[in-house]
């Protein structure tokens, strides 16, 4: 389990901060999904997680020990994150993109070992992008690249893993592809997983958990369907919806003005 206790971050030669006592849980072999509108403190409270910001006061527990403090080797160990997008400088092999994942395990004047090659080529066959192994990252599809950032993150062998708005820049069929590969993978392989999202009927197919934020704070979190409803809606983004029932499912649909 990773819990976020009672997180504080401000920015520099801000009067107010960002994130203002955030608490969440999210458990080994589910996915916890953020939900929140922009500004809300989603990226600040990954970039705390990640360890690239310091938080003012508050604790990142991971297994029962306190991580906060951790070098960023150490934590690179634990957390994987896979960005939104990513551009680069370089037109890598699709290969080599997801052999970087490996980084935090090989030494800084070593060679990546069979070890690396192989949790390489792991990765990829799981994720299911064996053809494209020799093509260069940068002359793939926006889903596939998506899906090549995954298993860069995969073959970090990190038990922890963070989605930040994972399908934000892809058309509807490659977001339930990449999302539905990102599930049966943390199921597969019981990895913690948390992710920001910006759909709540997304949420609300994938998600095992969802935690509703504003204004840097958690106002509900637990289970999707009990969490995504009018009220919330209309709390975190000031919209009217109606939840109705599509073969046996919920799904948020907006209120229209007569």
């Amino acid at each position: 389990m990773m819990e976020i206790r009672d997180i504080y971050f401000t920015h520099a030669n801000a009067s107010e901060p960002v994130l203002k006592g955030m608490n969440l849980e999210a458990y080994s072999g589910s996915l916890t999904a953020i939900l929140g509108p922009n500004g809300c403190g989603k990226t600040t409270l990954f970039k705390c997680i990640a360890g690239l910001w310091e938080p003012d006061r508050g604790d990142i527990i991971f297994g029962g020990k306190n991580i906060t403090g951790y070098s960023h080797d150490k934590r690179a160990k634990i957390i994987a994150v896979v960005p939104q997008e990513h551009e680069p400088p370089f037109p890598y092999s699709v290969f080599d993109a997801v052999l970087m994942g490996r980084t935090a395990h090989v030494g800084i004047f070593s060679a990546p070992s069979k070890k690396d090659l192989l949790k390489a080529e792991e990765a990829i066959n799981d994720v299911g992008i064996g053809h494209l192994v020799d093509r260069p990252y940068t002359k793939i599809s926006g889903g596939e690249r998506q899906l090549t950032l995954v298993a860069r993150a995969m073959a970090q062998d990190a038990p922890v893993m963070l989605f930040d708005e994972p399908t934000s820049h892809l058309d509807f069929r490659n977001q339930l592809m990449v999302l539905g590969k990102i599930n049966k993978i943390i199921k597969n392989r019981q990895i913690t997983a948390i992710m920001t999202i910006h759909d709540p009927n997304l949420a609300m197919l994938f998600a095992d958990c969802v935690v509703m934020v504003s204004e840097g704070s958690v106002i509900s979190q637990g289970n999707a369907f009990e969490v995504i409803n009018e009220e919330n809606i209309k709390k975190i983004y000031d919209v009217d919806i109606l939840l109705v029932s599509v073969n046996g499912t919920k799904m948020v649909m907006p209120k229209l003005k007569a």
